[in-house]
């Protein structure tokens, strides 16, 4: 199946990620304003103590939702230029309003899916963050949880309706926060090769998160928040984004757990970019806009559609130069991502021995959902299995109807499993696993579909509203005392390679040990892990 007829598919698992609801409209390059306010309207928000919250860069007024105080674009660093880290935020006078979503990154393409050019609300400058709470300066400090958006690490957004952090916060009595951040060749192209100004090119989107955790250090107590205990959670590329920052030793010490849903493919979580292909990758890049490192500069200027196009045409040559698969086809494609420098990203974060070191000590909750792609693209689907295939699916999944038995996922599914192996292998914090198993009527139990039972979202029956609270209350727990837990489930053990222990999540949820091992095997024989 060529790329192409991957658009509407692909459309589906970035939804959440592209979204744009209630996103300010801002013009890529311009700095964000600051929200100017004039000396009455700061008189009487001064006056209104109530939401307004004092950071390092000046005093926020966030809104009240029904007990929970929300605070929308507030920035935590400032990017004056392209491919370099963010510095920090400019003070303001007087009293910010924080109602409004900032700027998101300018978006760029994934899996063959187009670029939208002309998006609003975007900007290189999108460094800013949502937070929800149900109290400020009231002396307590809850849990923190920090999203990360998906969309690989080339699109999407924290701006969306279906990451609302609200009902999450309230019921769990947590802060959350989700975060913009750049992506795509704003993010990771390594430019390292052409001077020290850009050492961390390939790696500035990551830079920004890291920015982000470090304002949430200094500023997440006035919103009620504890700075020692922050949990870093995502799905998709936000999954990747996680381990990225497991990896990286920038990222130590600035978050406590992590927890992966979904996050991971062989190029995108168990391993990133080469160094050898991320600067082969720029100066195709380069050729394409006709620019040299004499007149490097230029790229401050060009237009983020003519950097998009080069890159597009860059990632895909890069692909076939080193012959780099391709999701669900047999064609070649590179996807935009960290980079193994050997500083920032000192290795992968799946090593030959274990797992990167600086995560070693950081707890991780992972997992995937039973069908992720397989009832979105036919051809990632395991259409001719054989009956010891479809025996083997009857063991793993007693509870589910054996007609599905073709659906079930092993595109992501045998990455996680690498990854929560070498982690248990490393000997440091413990891993707990778990497989979503809840199917839509028409899309299964596919990519993205555990989302909204995590943020306790969800409108239905009252076995999905008990789904949710479960579900959410397990990640919740997590991030308050590093196992997961919820009343309805029996105990949660920690994964290692000898037992398997996995909680698969559904209305009936169960704890179970090495149950897909030999369907795993079977349907992916020379896949080692």
């Amino acid at each position: 199946m060529k790329k192409t007829k991957l658009l509407n598919i692909v459309m589906v698992m970035v939804i959440s990620a592209s979204l744009l609801a209630g996103c300010r409209n801002s013009t890529e390059n311009q700095p964000i304003p600051s929200n100017p306010v004039n000396k009455e309207t700061v008189d009487t928000a001064a006056s209104q103590t109530d939401g307004v919250v004092k950071t390092t860069a000046g005093l926020l007024q966030g809104t009240n939702n029904n007990g929970i105080y929300t605070y929308l674009g507030v920035p935590y660093a400032e990017a004056t230029e392209r491919f370099v880290p963010a510095g920090e935020v400019k003070p303001w006078d007087g009293v910010r309003k924080a109602d409004a979503y900032g700027a998101m990154s300018p978006q760029g393409a994934i899996l063959g899916m187009p670029i939208n050019n002309n998006e609003t609300g975007t900007n290189n400058n999108c460094q800013n963050l949502n937070i929800w709470t149900p109290g400020t300066g009231d002396g307590k400090k809850r849990p923190v949880m920090v999203w990360l958006h998906g969309g690989g690490f080339s699109i999407g957004t924290a701006n969306n309706a279906m990451n609302d952090g609200k009902n999450l916060s309230q019921s769990g009595d947590v802060v959350v926060v989700s975060v913009n951040h750049r992506l795509n060749v704003f993010g990771h192209m390594d430019l390292s090769a052409y001077g020290e100004k850009y050492k961390y090119s390939g790696n500035v989107g990551t830079t920004d998160i890291v920015a982000a955790l470090k304002w949430i250090q200094d500023n997440i107590v006035a919103f009620g928040g504890d700075p020692s205990n922050v949990t870093v959670f995502g799905q998709s590329g936000g999954g990747a984004k996680v381990l990225s920052l497991m990896t990286s030793p920038y990222a130590k010490g600035l978050f406590q757990k992590g927890i992966v849903e979904s996050g991971a493919t062989e190029t995108m979580g168990v391993t990133f970019s080469t160094k050898e292909e991320s600067q082969t990758l720029t100066e195709h890049i380069l050729k394409n806009l006709g620019i040299t490192p004499d007149n490097l500069e230029k790229l401050q200027n060009v237009s983020n559609s003519a950097l998009q196009e080069a890159s597009t045409k860059a990632l895909q040559d890069t692909a076939n130069t080193y012959k780099i698969p391709a999701a669900f086809t047999n064609d070649y494609a590179m996807e935009w991502g960290p980079v193994i420098d050997g500083d920032y990203m000192p290795t992968n974060p799946v090593t030959k021995d274990g797992f990167a070191d600086a995560g070693k000590d950081i707890p991780l909750l992972i997992g995937s959902n039973l069908n992720e792609w397989t009832t979105m693209v036919p051809s990632s689907a395991h259409t001719n299995m054989t009956e010891e295939e479809k025996n083997a699916f009857a063991q793993a999944y007693p509870n589910e109807n054996a007609s599905g038995a073709k659906n079930v996922d092993t595109f992501i599914r045998l990455p996680m499993l690498k990854i929560m192996s070498h982690k248990a292998d490393q000997g440091g914090a413990p891993v707990y696993a778990y497989v979503f198993t809840w199917e839509d009527a028409t899309r299964g139990s596919s990519h993205g579909a555990e989302i909204p039972f995590v943020f306790d979202n969800v409108s239905g029956n009252a076995d999905l509203q008990k789904l949710a609270k479960t579900v959410s209350q397990a990640w919740i727990n997590f991030a308050k005392t590093g196992t997961p837990s919820a009343e309805d489930l029996p105990k949660w053990e920690a994964y290692d390679r000898k037992n398997g222990a996995t909680m698969i999540l559904d209305t009936e949820s169960e704890l179970v040990h090495n149950h897909d091992k030999s369907l795993m095997k079977l349907l992916e024989p020379n896949y080692s892990y």
